[in-house]
């Protein structure tokens, strides 16, 4: 499952720069979360790291985006490629 922030984020700026898959990016008012990119940063973390260093809790799971482990892994491997 994906993750999303709410209409409760500052706009702190400490999210975007933990995503290991770029999937935070300012949007018009709030940040937001690409579902095509975002892996709950299975691969990489134990823990969502966004929602690590998130002061308010505004980052909870997106669930219009439900994905197993399995899948958030194979997405991982799949936006990581070439790396």
């Amino acid at each position: 499952m994906a993750l999303m922030i709410t209409d409760e984020c500052i706009n702190c700026d400490v999210c975007e720069p933990e995503c290991p898959n770029d999937a935070i990016s300012a949007g018009d008012e709030i940040y937001e979360i690409d579902p095509d990119r975002c892996t709950e940063c299975v691969g990489f973390y134990d823990e969502p790291q966004c929602v690590e260093v998130c002061p308010v809790d505004c980052i909870p799971k997106d669930p219009e985006h439900e994905e197993t482990h399995d899948q958030l892994l194979a997405k991982q491997e799949r936006l990581h490629a070439d790396d």
